[in-house]
């Protein structure tokens, strides 16, 4: 009676450790795949973006440049007006 007890206990034990060890290494694929996941990049994905700041001296000669821009465009469609009523 004491033989079959402890063969009981030894079967059961034998199978737990085999389950365990399916587990471990279920834990061990999931760790993997965690740290590949926070590797890709994407833990950035939900971060606010930053703005580079542009100095006041670069706005004005910005302003400067797009003035001269807009001036050049505007002046360009009235000859074309112009010319095409000639």
């Amino acid at each position: 009676m004491a033989n079959d007890i402890q063969r009981v206990i030894e079967k059961a034990l034998t199978k737990l450790r085999s389950e365990k060890s399916r587990i471990d290494g279920q834990i061990s694929a999931l760790q993997t795949a965690l740290t590949a996941v926070r590797n890709t990049g994407s833990d950035n994905a939900g971060a606010p973006r930053t703005r580079r700041r542009m100095s006041a001296e670069a706005r004005r000669a910005l302003a400067k440049r797009m003035k001269a821009y807009w001036a050049k465009r505007r002046a360009a469609k009235t000859q074309g007006k112009k010319a095409s009523k000639g």
